[in-house]
Parts: C-alpha cells; sequence; structure tokens
C-alpha cells in the first residue's frame, strides 16, 4: 500500500482554502517580481530570451543576477534543480565577457558530460543575439585532440567536466591565467562524485579569478570548508530549505517484503500509464537486472551505468529524451547531472544511504514549476532510513 511522506497535519495543504491562500500569495509575488531588464541584462541578452519566452526572472536569478553583473564578488547560490541556475549565472557571465580578447576569461565546472553539453547550449541560446562570444564545451568519453583544436582557434567561456579540464591543464593544452570568473555548477553532486581535489586543483590554476560562483542544491561540510578556503566573504543566498525537496513533489512509500520488490516496482508502473521517468537502483548488476525483466515483459525501458561506451549512453539518453522509451534504469553516477524536461515520476528501487543522494534523486522530477512524484519501494529492514529522511526533510510517515 503507498502511504505519502506528510502526516495528516501536514496533509492539510492539500485543502482548498489553504490552496487558495498559496495561490495568492503566489499572484502577489508575481505582481511584485522584477524584469530582467530592471535587473541589468543588456538589449542584446533581452532579445535571446525574449525570443525562449522569458519574461519574468526567478526568485534564484532575481536575487543573483544584480549580485553576479558586479563580476567582483564571490557568491554562493543555493537553490534546487530545475529553478533557473544556468540563466541565473549565465546572463551575467555573458555580459561580463569582453569578446575583443579572444581567451578564456570564464570557466564552468560541472560534474557529468551531459550537464556540461546542456549549458553549453543553453549559453550559446542565450548569446544568440550577443554576436562573436564563444563558447567552448570540453569534456570526458570523446576525442581530446578535438578539443584541443577547438581551444586553439580561441574561445570565451570553457564549459569543463573536472577529470578533462585538468587533463587538458596537465598537457598545458589551456590556460587559465587570465580567467577572470569561476562558475561551480552542482557542487554538491562534483563533490559526491569524488572531485574535491580536482575542484581544489581547478582553482588553485585560476590565481587571477576575480569573483568565484558556487551554486549547489544542498551545503554538505566539504563545499562549505572549499567556499572557506577559496573564496572571499562571498554573498550567499538560499531559495527554500537547504536539503529539502521541491515543495511541488509528493513524496510516497510502498511497503514491501524484499522479494515482492520487483513486482511493486511493476505495480507502480502499471497504476501510471503516462508515467515518464527514472527509475534508481544501488549497483550496475541491479540496473541491468530490472531492465532486462522489464524489457522481456514489455516495457518501453532502457538502462544507463558506468559499463556502457560513451556512443551507447549518449543513444539511450537520445531515446529517453524524446520519449521513445518511457523509463530509464539507472544507478546514482551514471544518472548524475542528467537535466530532463518533464519527469513525472522517480522511483527509488531500494532507497540510498545518503538523504542528499535522496534529495538529488528526487530533484529529477518536480521541475519548473510542475510537479512530480517520488516513489520509494522500502523492505522492514529500511524503515530506520525512512524515518531519517522524514526527519532531516521535516515530514513524517
Amino acid at each position: 500500500m503507498g502511504r505519502s511522506f506528510f502526516s495528516p497535519k501536514d496533509s492539510k495543504i492539500h485543502s482548498p482554502f489553504v490552496l487558495f491562500k498559496a495561490n495568492f500569495a503566489a499572484l502577489s509575488n508575481f505582481l511584485s517580481v522584477s524584469t530582467f531588464e530592471a535587473l541589468g541584462i543588456e538589449e542584446g541578452l533581452l532579445q535571446s530570451i525574449k525570443v525562449l519566452g522569458f519574461t519574468e526572472p526567478t526568485p534564484i536569478q532575481e536575487k543573483a543576477i544584480p549580485v553576479l553583473l558586479q563580476g567582483t564578488k564571490d557568491f554562493i547560490g543555493l537553490a534546487q534543480t530545475g529553478t533557473g541556475k544556468t540563466a541565473a549565472f549565465g546572463l551575467p557571465l555573458l555580459q561580463l565577457i569582453n569578446k575583443d580578447d579572444r581567451f578564456p576569461q570564464a570557466l564552468i565546472v560541472c560534474p557529468t558530460r551531459e550537464l556540461c553539453l546542456q549549458i553549453t547550449k543553453d549559453l550559446t541560446t542565450f548569446r544568440s543575439k550577443k554576436d562573436n562570444i564563444s563558447v567552448t564545451a570540453v569534456y570526458g568519453g570523446t576525442s581530446i585532440s578535438m578539443q584541443i583544436r577547438d581551444l586553439r582557434k580561441g574561445t570565451h567561456v570553457v564549459v569543463a567536466t573536472p577529470g578533462r579540464l585538468i587533463d587538458l591543464i596537465e598537457r598545458k593544452a589551456i590556460n587559465l591565467e587570465q580567467i577572470h570568473y569561476v562558475v561551480l555548477d552542482e557542487a554538491d553532486e562534483m563533490l559526491n562524485m569524488g572531485f574535491k581535489e580536482d575542484i581544489e586543483f581547478i582553482l588553485k590554476n585560476t590565481p587571477n579569478r576575480q569573483s568565484t560562483w558556487l551554486f549547489s542544491a544542498t551545503m554538505p561540510p566539504e563545499i562549505r570548508q572549499v567556499s572557506k578556503k577559496y573564496m572571499d566573504k562571498p554573498f550567499e543566498i538560499t531559495i527554500g530549505k537547504t536539503n529539502a525537496t521541491a515543495a511541488l513533489i509528493d513524496h510516497q512509500y510502498y511497503a514491501t517484503q524484499h522479494h515482492n520488490r520487483y513486482e511493486v516496482l511493476k505495480r507502480i508502473i502499471d497504476f501510471n500509464p503516462g508515467i515518464y521517468g527514472i527509475v534508481f537502483a544501488r549497483t550496475k548488476a541491479d540496473t541491468q537486472d530490472i531492465a532486462e525483466r522489464l524489457t522481456r515483459e514489455g516495457y518501453d525501458i532502457d538502462a544507463i551505468h558506468g559499463d556502457l561506451t560513451q556512443q551507447q549512453r549518449d543513444k539511450v539518453m537520445g531515446l529517453f529524451r524524446d520519449k521513445s522509451i518511457q523509463l530509464l534504469i539507472a544507478t546514482d553516477v551514471a544518472a548524475r547531472g542528467i537535466d530532463v524536461t518533464g519527469i513525472t515520476h522517480v522511483i527509488n528501487f531500494e532507497l540510498p544511504d545518503d538523504v542528499e543522494v535522496y534529495t538529488h534523486r528526487s530533484g529529477r522530477t518536480g521541475r519548473a514549476g510542475k510537479s512530480g512524484v517520488s516513489v520509494s519501494i522500502v523492505t522492514p529492514k529500511e524503515t530506520y532510513r525512512l524515518r531519517q529522511i522524514e526527519r532531516i526533510m521535516n515530514t513524517k510517515a
């Protein structure tokens, strides 16, 4: 039987009266919100984002953009995924770039190839009406020699994954001496993936940066340590609660015995015919096993894990993005940085050990103002982890 994380007391938020009050508050915020022009965004960028349909800034954009446009202040922005962080740092970055100086002036570091490509695509779109600014992506899983050639042609902004960037630094194929702005995006995910030393190495190799901008969904102690060591009195803002998932996500769990876990997963899928989501499993073997069993039974799914080649991974992600498959079965490492819009459900085949991992999993849905569902399949042995998640998230089953 499925049960919501929220207690009966908390579930009153669904009453019509409270819903009306929430909508009225949202309307008040809407009426008072700034415009991108009022925040200081220049005309060329305004034209680009107008074409994209951007009308009013999101809370993270409204608070971050005026600070970042100064170009001299270190900044920490804590906000969940799907809140518009790329535009929050991307628009000021493009505005601060001197297009006449064709060398890397800004560096954006992010955890995965997928996110690297997504940021590059977004920046390219943002600067469509602002000519002659070059954005170059460097990431693993593809030819480093081709990326070196791209860098030698000259570029203004480099978007990079940590491992490939360090390879380029050690080969002396990229010069970071004139980097003015460093952005660490999805900083908590990079630390979870073991990139702490890489991040510190990169910061040490950008000695002339004027400001460092750190964006993260959570603030674990490791990130606080990095900020104290490499940032100078950063301006910090928090959108929503740190370590909390988006308010539009409905958290549910199904209690079952371990040997029934797969059957419960099938029931969840069957009860939601329009489902479009990610199923998280602990290991590559579990991922492959679930995918093979569901495929044999006629479900439109595929799996993504560390044993796939980059070409295979790209093929699976392409099928998922164009909704040729309904469900992606993934390990946490393989799913890092996946940014796909419209995901309706996240299913935890097993609960993770770390509450922050649960936060990141859940954050794949309920994005950009849309609602979503995070479902966990819980066995008796996992009850203590469920209670831990409830406690950290300030909810009760």
